[in-house]
């Protein structure tokens, strides 16, 4: 308090003369950001992992058109050998198709969104003309979730 001309005068709390923050509530700010951006960057993982499942799941459908348009114009399917590949380019194996008016896809066949190879098979089982299977995110066969295998079959 301040005693001017018999008046009291009360004095505004210090104030910074450049208006910044303290670094105490610069911590806050940060932790509070952190907390935030931890708790969407969980859930940003868990929608990665399911986009995942469902990339494989159109690119085998997508495989699966493709193959149908194949086997119009060449009578089959490929065999094992000749593989996916032969959506892309004109088989060179044996027996070779001289009705083959691809390429049947739009670009070259990818690996599955984990990286790895699709694997085709030709016939497939329970009589169906091909099988075609993603092995999931640990690459193997069987597995849960995230590693379960996605299959044309199913």
């Amino acid at each position: 308090m301040n005693i001017k001309n018999g008046q009291e005068k009360h004095c505004p709390p210090y104030q910074d003369p450049a208006g910044g923050w303290t670094f105490i509530e610069t911590l806050i700010v940060i932790g509070i950001i952190l907390v935030l951006t931890s708790s969407v960057g969980f859930m940003a993982v868990k929608y990665l992992d399911r986009a995942k499942v469902v990339t494989a799941k159109s690119q085998i459908e997508t495989f699966a058109l493709s193959l149908d348009a194949y086997f119009l114009d060449c009578g089959e399917y490929p065999t094992e050998l000749q593989g996916l590949s032969a959506l892309w380019e004109k088989p060179d194996t044996k027996p070779e198709k001289g009705m083959w008016n691809g390429p049947y896809l739009n670009k070259a066949v990818p690996r599955d969104p984990w990286g790895n190879d699709y694997e085709y098979r030709s016939p497939g089982h329970a009589g169906t003309g091909y099988d075609i299977r993603s092995f999931g995110g640990d690459g193997l066969a069987g597995g849960e979730g995230n590693d379960a295998d996605i299959t044309s079959w199913e």
